[in-house]
């Protein structure tokens, strides 16, 4: 199995929902917390994103909570788990 990741931080509310989506459909996550300037140059080069939530299922980048509940609503976020 991918991994299953996101670019965080605890004071973030949109995190927050993430971890609550997330858990609510029994998916397993680690968390990578953004501390410092380095760890946002990380998400930058990886994303292209300077926000966090940055939301990866099996490998892929789903994006932020926004991005997170659309795929899940769509049925998308189950496509990407199944395959």
């Amino acid at each position: 199995m991918k991994k299953n990741y996101i670019y965080c931080s605890d004071t973030c509310p949109f995190c927050q929902r993430a971890y609550q989506l997330l858990e609510s459909k029994g998916i397993p996550f680690k968390k990578h917390y953004v501390k410092d300037q380095n760890d946002w140059n990380e998400v930058m080069e990886i994303t292209g994103r300077n926000t966090v939530p940055q939301i990866f299922i099996n490998g892929t980048h789903i994006g932020g909570f926004d991005d997170l509940y659309a795929a899940d609503q769509s049925g998308k976020l189950d496509d990407i788990l199944n395959g």
